[in-house]
């Protein structure tokens, strides 16, 4: 579809939604912006904020909680279930998307009514949030400022790493927690963001023998002796509490449980890997090793 003909077709589609759409080419940079933004993905709108570009986002999904006013954006629903006539309402020039967004119809149907879409990369690891950023400072027409916060970002994650490799002791054995099925424990296990976020505060899963996020049976909750049992704290408010999970007969058992340790964090904050992971791993590092924590200089 030639340039021309998709200016054309995001004119009829805003003209329908009742406002209007304008794409701006960056006259210094040759580079693509934009005035009217919608993201699906909490670490994308993260980003887009903190290039100071959040005056221009117009339409956000659930995951998008930080900053604060981010949720002061209109709703375009769950992130892997975005609807194409409510992002249509908006008048979007410019819809940036995590690279698990979907239904990947709602995207080729925005496309399809000449609505620019920029998926991001998969990043899934501490060392790909600066390409997630690159991402976003590339279709703002914000390479620099996008380098820059890479480059800061970064730097502050080498600090921390540094300061977790001077903790002494055991590695404290964490469970995470995504949520319940059918009554069991949904585990992060390996090949997880919540087992990167383990790994780099200095903890050591308790949930490594299974992949991905799977139920665990009683036996092997209590065989797998966690020392501290982590969620996120919108999911454990959800069921209940983290008095409440930890009275759980599968938990109570355990070194978690008879000591009364848990930690809740953020999701977005936990397990996004957006601009803010320096200060998840710090946090979440100060959070399982307290004293330790403490003399590390975290």
């Amino acid at each position: 579809m030639t340039l021309e003909r998709r200016r054309a077709l995001a004119v009829i589609a805003a003209a329908a939604a009742g406002g209007a759409a304008f794409l701006f080419i960056g006259e210094a940079s040759g580079e693509p912006t934009a005035e009217r933004i919608v993201v699906a993905g909490g670490d994308l709108t993260e980003i887009v904020f903190a290039l100071g570009l959040g005056d221009r986002v117009v339409g956000v999904d659930q995951t998008s909680t930080w900053p604060p006013e981010a949720t002061s954006r209109s709703q375009i629903g769950y992130v892997r279930r975005v609807s194409p006539e409510g992002i249509l309402s908006l008048a979007p020039d410019l819809v940036l998307v995590a690279h698990d967004a979907g239904p990947d119809i709602a995207f080729e149907q925005l496309e399809a009514a000449g609505v620019r879409v920029a998926r991001a990369p998969e990043a899934d690891t501490a060392d790909e949030i600066a390409e997630k950023i690159a991402f976003v400072g590339s279709s703002l027409g914000r390479s620099a400022e996008a380098e820059q916060m890479a480059r800061q970002m970064s730097d502050a994650l080498n600090e921390i790493r540094a300061k977790v490799a001077t903790l002494e002791g055991r590695p404290p054995r964490v469970l995470f927690i995504l949520s319940f099925q059918s009554g069991a424990p949904l585990i992060g296990g390996t090949e997880t963001t919540a087992d990167r976020m383990i790994t780099l505060a200095g903890g050591e899963n308790a949930g490594a023998s299974v992949s991905g996020y799977k139920p665990m049976s009683r036996e092997a909750i209590i065989a797998a002796a966690p020392d501290i049992v982590l969620m996120m704290s919108q999911h454990a408010e959800r069921f209940g509490g983290i008095e409440t999970i930890l009275a759980r007969p599968e938990i109570a058992l355990t070194p978690a449980g008879q000591a009364g340790r848990a930690v809740a964090m953020d999701g977005m904050l936990l397990l996004g890997f957006g601009p803010r992971t320096p200060e998840a791993i710090a946090e979440l590092a100060r959070a399982l090793h307290a004293e330790r924590a403490v003399a590390a200089g975290l």
